[in-house]
């Protein structure tokens, strides 16, 4: 017996069966055993059609496995299972899903509706098939493997923490963004050493921040001169170290260079004694960057100063805020040489809180 797609319906065989029951309910035990002889012999062929027909709708997957779709007593069944699961519980999205796609295929297999190719039997969601991972590249792997460490000054840490792990203590900002023109004017040294030697070696240029810290013992040589070199001989201010030097001064250091220096008097007077950075280091916000530190680390509290009546200064103290409360003459000729072209004049300056 030869059977195809189109003549797979089941009404004949059916009305088949039905009449042999019946015959067999009216006729006796002898035509019973007759019908279920002719069936025995009809039953291997009928599997085996069945197995042709369910080989034929076989698909293979992503994976190279081979799916069967469902029949439909199978679909019905699976149907009236998840019906029966899903009223005694609130299903789940995913079975949800299941139960809509199978409630959607019994209803094409009523209508003749043909499944579309490109659906993917093996997914819950009509998605293209990926391409399975492609192997790396032996030479990359061979450079990876034979990375044993990472310098630290190349690595993530580094990045994190600094080339060196920073010995300083009362750290208050770190600036990794600020080109002085100090910094710059090194940067094209180096570069045009390299361009007239291009042979000789040199060793990486390792970028380095700006720290604001406060006063350390480790500073006081460094800071008296710079006072003295901006402003007079003899300034010392050691005495800071044994009052709060953490609310009184910030210091910005390159690496061990002290390039900028701003002090308080005490946290109880709050007056602003010298506010200078180093020559090179202008115009890079580093006066900007230490004088709003020193007023955070001194809240609810007002803030004095003397500022020269020529110093550019003034209009720094003017963006933060301070106003001139008196103006004192020869204010500075106590401390300044009669040729300085500093004005001995002086503004009393006060920001209030």
């Amino acid at each position: 017996m030869r059977v195809t797609r189109a003549s797979m319906s089941l009404d004949g065989l059916l009305d088949f069966f039905r009449t042999g029951i019946e015959t067999c309910t009216s006729d006796g035990p002898e035509e019973a055993s007759y019908f279920e002889r002719f069936m025995c012999s009809m039953l291997p062929e009928c599997l085996e059609v069945r197995r042709q027909v369910q080989d034929s709708d076989c698909r293979m997957d992503n994976f190279g496995t081979l799916l069967r779709p469902l029949s439909r007593y199978e679909l019905s069944a699976a149907i009236k299972y998840a019906s029966t699961f899903g009223a005694a519980a609130l299903p789940s999205p995913a079975q949800a899903t299941i139960l809509r796609k199978l409630q959607l295929r019994r209803e094409r297999h009523k209508t003749d509706i043909q499944e579309l190719d490109f659906v993917n039997y093996n997914s819950l969601t009509s998605t293209p098939p990926q391409s399975p991972p492609q192997p790396p590249q032996s030479g990359i792997c061979n450079s990876l493997t034979s990375i044993r460490t990472t310098p630290y000054e190349m690595s993530f840490l580094s990045r994190l923490c600094g080339h060196r792990p920073s010995t300083d203590s009362g750290l208050v900002a770190v600036d990794w963004e600020t080109r002085s023109p100090w910094i710059e004017l090194m940067t094209d040294v180096r570069e045009h050493y390299s361009f007239l030697h291009p042979a000789s070696s040199q060793s990486p240029e390792v970028p380095v921040p700006i720290r604001y810290v406060s006063l350390q013992p480790s500073h006081l040589q460094q800071v008296h001169e710079l006072l003295a070199r901006v402003f007079w001989d003899g300034i010392d201010v050691s005495d800071l170290l044994q009052s709060s030097p953490e609310r009184c001064s910030v210091i910005a250091m390159y690496g061990k260079i002290v390039v900028g220096v701003a002090l308080l008097s005490s946290p109880q007077e709050a007056y602003i004694t010298y506010l200078v950075v180093r020559a090179g280091w202008h115009n890079s916000q580093i006066a900007t960057t230490m004088l709003y530190h020193l007023i955070m680390l001194n809240p609810h509290r007002d803030i004095t100063l003397h500022v020269a009546a020529n110093n550019p200064a003034m209009l720094l103290y003017n963006r933060f805020g301070f106003k001139a409360e008196e103006f004192i003459a020869g204010f500075y000729e106590d401390y300044l040489d009669s040729q300085s072209r500093a004005s001995m004049n002086a503004f009393r300056l006060r920001l209030r809180r």
